[in-house]
């Protein structure tokens, strides 16, 4: 069986660090790994617009910034097919067939769904189109014969249930679809790195990001005003390093050779966040390191993109070309799924069989 990956993101934004950490990392790692025959990126515009759709041009003015972040983090087009959802319209066929193998009630338990409505207000009045994107999601995973997909621990509840549309449709049509693994972050901490206001998840929405394409200074602006622990007021206070967004951050980030670069005197995170929970040593100080590190990680992301917002029309050729191959693979899925359907009236004469 090929080895073929399909993951992606909503252009709802410029991506940003917990993007990075969460995934775009790991992604990069994977395609390099030489374990894959195929890698599908996906820019999910269409399931973007399940909760902007009286916004449409938000989505459109954001699928080139999405582009330019893959790019300049290292997701290389030659190794990696980068595409637009709504460009494939054999994706939309596979989530109208699918809709039949769910119940509502178990759209309604799946976790993920639950907290994004809670999130969005949604509570009162739910667009079809975004109650229903765990079944489009797991159209788009299917549609490539996807056996992984990489994403942060929040997505499991998403990959089960496609699973388990897999299961059902494989069970009543015939042995036609694969079942996909979820492949999460190797570093725990980078499973879902909290805003920088402290608050759960690093949200656009929410406007508590540090974006890849943030300038140093904005990084460290942010990095400084970001939230630590409320009881640690004084620098002789003992410090909280547990749900510290600081601390999380450095785990996600800091590597051992940090320390010899930038804060020389301690040896390794474990001594630093030792000094902090005993006290004597301040936030800013923290902070200072946080930002000295962050901004060491992102500069060549920075200068990458850079160097391809001056190659536009070359990002623009790529995101074709890349639609159209996509378009081309999920149409061999699409016909297989009408043959076990028993819908693939006119290939072959079937229909007069």
């Amino acid at each position: 069986m090929k080895q073929v990956i399909l993951t992606g993101d909503r252009p709802t934004g410029r991506l940003h660090v917990g993007h990075y950490a969460g995934s775009l990392r790991e992604r990069v790692k994977l395609q390099n790994s030489g374990n894959f025959d195929e890698i599908y990126i996906m820019i999910a515009d269409a399931q973007a617009l399940t909760d902007n759709a009286e916004h449409p041009e938000k989505v459109r003015q954001n699928i080139m910034q999405v582009a330019l972040d893959y790019l300049s983090c290292g997701i290389d087009p030659e190794k990696s097919t980068i595409f637009i959802q709504s460009m494939v319209p054999q994706l939309t066929e596979l989530s109208f067939y699918y809709m039949n193998l769910v119940t509502v009630s178990r759209l309604q338990r799946n976790p993920t769904v639950k907290s994004e409505i809670q999130m969005r207000n949604f509570e009162a009045s739910i667009p079809v189109g975004f109650f229903c994107y765990p079944i489009s999601q797991a159209a788009d995973i299917t549609a490539f014969g996807a056996t992984a997909v990489p994403a942060g621990e929040d997505q499991m509840p998403m990959i089960e249930q496609c699973r388990e549309i897999v299961h059902k449709f494989n069970a009543v049509y015939g042995e036609t679809l694969t079942e996909p693994q979820i492949i999460l972050p190797e570093n725990a901490s980078c499973c879902r790195l909290p805003g920088i206001d402290g608050k759960a998840k690093m949200s656009k929405s929410l406007g508590n990001c540090i974006y890849l394409s943030d300038e140093p200074k904005e990084i460290e602006r942010k990095v400084m005003s970001m939230f630590t622990d409320s009881n640690h007021i004084k620098v002789s206070d003992p410090g909280r390093v547990e749900g510290n967004p600081v601390f999380l951050y450095l785990d996600a980030f800091c590597e051992p050779e940090d320390f010899s670069q930038f804060l020389p005197e301690y040896s390794s995170l474990q001594e630093l966040k030792e000094h902090y929970q005993r006290g004597g040593l301040g936030d800013i100080k923290v902070k200072r390191f946080l930002s000295q590190v962050l901004q060491s990680r992102l500069q060549p992301i920075y200068q990458r993109r850079k160097e391809w917002e001056q190659r536009l029309p070359e990002v623009y050729e790529m995101l074709y070309q890349g639609s159209m191959a996509a378009r081309e693979r999920a149409e061999q899925t699409l016909e297989a799924v009408r043959h076990a359907m028993k819908i693939d009236y006119f290939t072959q004469n079937s229909l007069l069989q």
